[in-house]
């Protein structure tokens, strides 16, 4: 579908150039019918023009709306959600949510006390409503340097909004101590990156100002184009709710791109607007830059809109979450500057006249000199630094969590589990869920587990203490079920005997009862059960101690055991991410599967999430690249209609990314691989649009002057362009990447700061010359497409001058310069034919005969 658009938008861009040249030249003669058009195209810019109020009143309403609907936006804060559903994280996770239950639970690290108030502070703890517990010992892992660990753990599930509530009291409760709280609960990460990113888009919002001022004609001009922007950022963050639920990468950036990469779109058409009016009125001059800029901008946006395309390829779903959310940016700002801008640049027409000042953008003659003198040294030259930089790029040490990234702030959650980590060494868990229902199964796999030295700790129904030294999955009989609870012999056989019968093992009751065993755990949960419907009395002692246990035994099962599965919790002294934990995890796999079904085992944790991440990667890096580079190459062959430029624009962006991406690998710094796929995206279908802009006037200059001229002619008219957008985008990129404490959101804003920058050098320093050098190749490997002939049929007399292919009272074919009286049925140059009246004047009249066809 994307491919075959491309001829479409291609014709009609050549058939707009042509109806557009007709009507300006018309214009001029300020004639009632020029003033109208008779193209669909022509009409349909004059309604948007004169109906601006009704366009204003129409954005009015989406901005109000965006501004409530905005908040029905849901973001989601965790990257597994991303990963595909085949991945073992994606599935162990949906299981774990369907068989077990995960409390709420917290984290407070309170310094400078002694144990001996810890265990006061933990008793007060215990004793609220709604904390299970609040585990804390004497231990290095609790207690340390003077500071006690509590592991609060509440009583409902961490979805419960009552988590919440609780968490609250907690606070409440150590706000006069010198405390650090960490917790999953809430939105307080995704809280405090979108303050970072407000901050960030209030600064953007400055330097957009500012870049504005200095390249604009008029101060007026600035709140044309921030109008424009404004509105279309708020009508794009006001749709997000229509995809449901977005990423919080997504929710954090999309805005600040969405302002770099497409106010190039309203600075087009304003700039067309200004080349107009120069011998235009307002309207009319509105009228015909709106009809020139539709096509032109349209094709600008596609290269970008083809870069973003290739994220929409990727396994990992923020890939397709982002490219999503910024492809309907791109087209909402495209909406903005064709349907709003053209209004209220008629409303700010007469006071950016008033306001018009110095252009305080120079002349570069000095780069078109400098690339025509360096040509044959500075092309070759470049190419050997992308080789050696696509082999240096490869080598980047690409992390996938966060464990091994410093990002350059740090927000109050970072610095509270930094003070944990620093002061409690907390080991790598993760769940290993298998089939449930053989508790010895479960006891010998754990205990294989512990005689792996990577193994610190597992916790498992099958070896959590209970009472008297037992298990809660030890069996026991019922004489060993009596001394446990100290009660009569013939009251434990009463009990298994009702066990028996409601379990329906009659054989169990026909043939005694002697060497019958249950576990612990199921014996424990049954006798609560008969005594809670009164079939069974207890004294007070022992129902006392029957409520703690059956209270225990129960978070324990909701944790570990589910309807068909069981999971243990493996605690390794191995760090997060390495490739020595990705192979123990492989490891992990192959001692469970000597006991169940490989197909019924899942490894779930943060590890096992980033080695699922990495494999993702691996597929993405491929996809993404390859698909990004196709979608700009059939751009530009319908663009430049040549195969040599595409080729040579992609091959300069390209080693613009490589050289990007070989800085962390010179300097060793782990880069979070979200970045490299995003922003090699972004980097080949926006950044490209400076080489496009450099190579498109350098090729239309080149028709009419010299080498050395055209390049000299191309970097003064180019720079402006450039330096405009270029700086918006880089400075956008490097403000991301300098204030953010999300590692994911820090490696993007970096990469594409610096990405940006480079591309700007390069294509303002290095790509003329290779236009040069390569301009041979170029032509040699131009084509000529093949549109439908408009074929015009005139009679009279009339002035032709320029290329004729057709009857003019017998056939011709070349260039004209001639007079005709008679007939013509010919395909003939835009504009070629100039009617006369019998004294040899200009009839001024745009009428085309009933016969014209296409």
């Amino acid at each position: 579908m994307f491919f075959n658009i491309l001829p479409r938008l291609f014709k009609r861009y050549t058939i707009f150039s042509e109806v557009l040249f007709k009507f300006s030249g018309e214009m001029k003669m300020e004639n009632s019918e020029a003033k109208g058009g008779n193209s669909v195209m022509l009409k349909i810019c004059a309604f948007i023009v004169d109906k601006r109020n009704l366009f204003f009143l129409i954005y009015a309403i989406l901005c109000i709306f965006a501004a409530i609907s905005r908040n029905w936006v849901s973001v989601e804060n965790q990257l597994s959600e991303y990963l595909p559903e085949t991945s073992e994280t994606w599935r162990g996770l949906k299981l774990m949510e369907e068989q077990f239950t995960t409390y709420g639970s917290t984290k407070v690290m309170v310094a400078n006390i002694s144990y001996d108030q810890a265990l006061l502070i933990q008793e007060d703890l215990e004793n609220m409503d709604g904390i299970f517990s609040a585990e804390l010992d004497d231990s290095d892992k609790h207690y340390n340097n003077g500071s006690a660990l509590f592991n609060i753990t509440f009583d409902y599930d961490e979805k419960d909004d009552t988590c919440l509530e609780l968490l609250e009291k907690v606070k409440e409760y150590f706000e006069n101590y010198d405390c650090y709280l960490s917790t999953t609960l809430g939105d307080t990460q995704s809280e405090l990156i979108n303050q970072e990113m407000s901050v960030i888009s209030v600064l953007v919002v400055f330097v957009v100002v500012g870049v504005l001022l200095l390249t604009s004609q008029a101060y007026a001009e600035v709140p044309v184009l921030l109008l424009t922007f404004g509105s279309a950022a708020l009508v794009q963050m006001g749709t997000n709710f229509l995809l449901g639920t977005i990423s919080f990468v997504s929710d954090s950036v999309t805005i600040v791109l969405q302002l770099a990469l497409s106010v190039d779109y309203a600075v087009i058409f304003l700039n067309r607007y200004k080349e107009e009016h120069a011998e235009l009125p307002y309207r009319e001059a509105c009228i015909v830059a709106l009809s020139k800029s539709i096509p032109e901008i349209s094709g600008s946006s596609l290269t970008t809109i083809g870069g973003l395309i290739a994220m929409l390829f990727m396994q990992f779903g923020i890939g397709r979450d982002m490219g999503i959310v910024l492809i309907k940016a791109i087209l909402l700002s495209l909406l903005s500057v064709f349907l709003l801008m053209p209004g209220i640049i008629m409303l700010f027409a007469g006071l950016m006249e008033k306001t018009q000042h110095k252009n305080f953008v120079p002349q570069i003659p000095f780069v078109g000199k400098f690339a025509y003198a360096t040509r044959y040294l500075i092309a070759p030259a470049f190419v050997v630094v992308i080789i050696v930089a696509s082999r240096i790029s490869a080598r980047t040490p690409y992390v996938y969590g966060y464990s091994q990234i410093t990002p350059p702030l740090l927000n109050d959650v970072q610095k509270a589990q930094n003070m944990q980590d620093d002061n409690f060494n907390s080991d790598n868990m993760v769940a290993l869920v298998f089939p449930s229902g053989d508790y010895d199964k479960e006891k010998r796999l754990i205990e294989d587990l512990l005689a792996e030295d990577k193994v610190t700790s597992v916790t498992g129904l099958a070896n959590t203490e209970a009472l008297g030294g037992y298990t809660l999955t030890d069996k026991l009989t019922p004489r060993q079920f009596s001394e446990l609870l100290n009660i009569d012999y013939e009251i434990a056989e009463l009990v298994y005997t009702a066990y028996a019968v409601n379990d329906e093992d009659y054989a169990k009751v026909v043939n005694g009862l002697a060497n019958y065993k249950v576990p612990l755990i199921d014996m424990f949960m049954f006798v609560y059960q008969e005594v809670d419907e009164g079939y069974v009395t207890l004294s007070d002692e022992l129902m006392d101690k029957l409520s703690d246990a059956d209270r225990m035994m129960n978070f324990a099962k909701q944790q570990l055991q589910g309807p068909e599965y069981s999971r243990v919790l493996v605690y390794l002294n191995l760090p997060q991410e390495s490739d020595e934990t990705f192979a123990f995890l492989q490891k992990i796999h192959r001692i469970t599967e000597k006991y169940y079904d490989a197909d019924k085992i899942y490894v779930v944790g943060e590890s096992v999430s980033q080695y699922d991440l990495k494999k993702c990667f691996d597929r993405d890096n491929k996809v993404t690249s390859i698909i990004s580079i196709l979608a700009v190459l059939v751009v530009l062959l319908f663009t430049f209609k040549s195969a040599g430029m595409p080729v040579l624009l992609i091959a300069v962006i390209q080693g613009c990314i490589w050289i990007n991406f070989s800085v962390p690998a010179l300097q060793h710094d782990n880069l979070f691989f979200l970045g490299y796929l995003i922003v090699s995206s972004i980097q080949m279908g926006a950044n490209i649009d400076y080489a496009i802009v450099i190579a498109g006037r350098y090729t239309e200059l080149r028709e009419k002057m010299g080498k050395k001229e055209a390049i000299i002619s191309t970097m003064n008219l180019s720079f402006p362009t450039i330096i405009t957008s270029g700086t918006m985008l880089a400075v956008a990129g490097t403000l991301i990447g300098k204030m953010t404490s999300d590692c994911a959101i820090y490696g993007i804003g970096k990469c594409l700061g610096r990405g940006t920058i480079i591309s700007i050098l390069i294509t303002m320093f290095v790509l003329p010359q290779i236009l040069l050098v390569g301009d041979k190749v170029i032509e040699l490997t131009a084509f000529v497409m093949n549109m439908p002939i408009q074929t015009k049929q005139k009679a009279g007399i009339m002035r032709i001058d320029g290329l004729v292919r057709g009857h003019i009272d017998g056939n011709i074919n070349g260039v004209v310069h001639a007079v005709v009286r008679g007939n013509i049925s010919a395909y003939v140059d835009n504009d070629a034919i100039k009617m006369l009246d019998e004294n040899g004047e200009e009839v001024t009249t745009m009428a085309e005969t009933a016969g014209e066809e296409s």
